[in-house]
C-alpha cells in the first residue's frame, strides 16, 4: 500500500540562514513603509499569510488585497536573491537529503510537502537545495491562512494525481514545530517531530506525537517508522 510522507521546510528540511525572514522585512518596508515590520512575531510552524496579517496588526495597519499581492511579488524577488547569499546557518539538515533521496526510490512511497510557505517561496528555498524535484504534492500556505486546514489539500491532490483516495492510517505528516503535529492529529495522520528547528524534545514529546526524532543523522532509523 502506499505511504504519503509530508514534509515541513522550515527547521524540518532546511535552514534557510533568515532568507525568509529577511526578504519579507524587506518587501514589508517597500510596500507598507513600516521597517521591521516583524519585530517580535515568531514564525516558526505559522502560514505565510497569517504571520503578515500578524505583522499588519502589530502596525496597525488595514489588509489590503492589491498591497498583499505586491509584498508577495516583491517577497518572491528578494528571497530569490536572500536565499543565494552566503550565510553560515543556511544549510540542509543532519539526514535529510540522504533520507529524501532514498525515499524518493522508493515505490511505495510519495514525497509531498505540508507547509506555511506560499508555493512560490517553498520552491525558491527548496530549489536553492536541488529538492523541490521530489515532492509531488503538497499544501501550501497559498491553500489557507490556517494551518490546521492544508492536510485536506494534500490528500485531495494526491488522490487526483493517482486516480484514487489514500488511507489516512498511511499518511505521515513530518514537522518540527508542535502546530506540525497539532495540524496532522484531528484528521488521524500519523505524526512525526524531528526537534532540528526552535522546539526541544519535550516541546515536542508534550504534543505526543506517533514518533519523535531529535535529528535524521541516522535517517535508517526513521524507515523503520515506515513499517507499522
Amino acid at each position: 500500500m502506499q505511504k504519503l510522507l509530508l514534509f515541513d521546510i522550515d527547521g524540518t528540511i532546511l535552514n534557510s540562514g533568515g532568507a525568509g525572514k529577511r526578504a519579507m522585512v524587506r518587501a514589508f518596508e517597500e510596500v507598507w513603509g513600516v521597517s521591521d515590520g516583524f519585530r517580535g512575531i515568531h514564525m516558526s510552524g505559522k502560514t505565510d499569510p497569517f504571520i503578515l496579517r500578524q505583522a499588519l496588526e502589530q502596525a496597525g495597519l488595514a489588509t489590503d488585497k492589491t498591497k498583499t499581492e505586491a509584498f508577495k511579488s516583491r517577497y518572491f524577488e528578494l528571497l530569490s536573491i536572500e536565499i543565494e547569499k552566503p550565510n553560515a546557518f543556511k544549510k540542509l539538515m543532519p539526514g535529510i537529503l540522504a533520507l529524501i533521496r532514498h525515499l524518493h526510490e522508493e515505490p511505495t512511497v510519495e514525497l509531498g510537502l505540508l507547509t506555511g510557505n506560499w508555493r512560490r517561496g517553498a520552491e525558491l528555498k527548496l530549489g536553492h537545495f536541488g529538492l523541490f524535484g521530489f515532492f509531488k504534492v503538497g499544501a501550501f500556505g497559498d491553500d489557507s491562512e490556517d494551518r490546521n486546514q492544508l492536510l485536506p489539500f494534500a490528500l485531495k491532490r494526491f488522490a487526483e494525481q493517482n486516480e484514487s483516495p489514500l488511507p489516512i492510517e498511511n499518511v505521515y505528516v513530518i514537522g518540527d514545530t508542535p502546530r506540525d503535529v497539532q495540524s496532522a492529529q484531528p484528521y488521524g495522520a500519523k505524526t512525526v517531530a524531528i526537534a532540528t528547528g526552535t522546539y526541544s524534545l519535550d516541546q515536542l514529546r508534550a504534543e505526543s506525537p506517533d514518533f519523535l526524532f531529535p535529528d535524521l543523522k541516522n535517517w535508517q532509523h526513521f524507515l523503520q517508522i515506515l513499517k507499522n
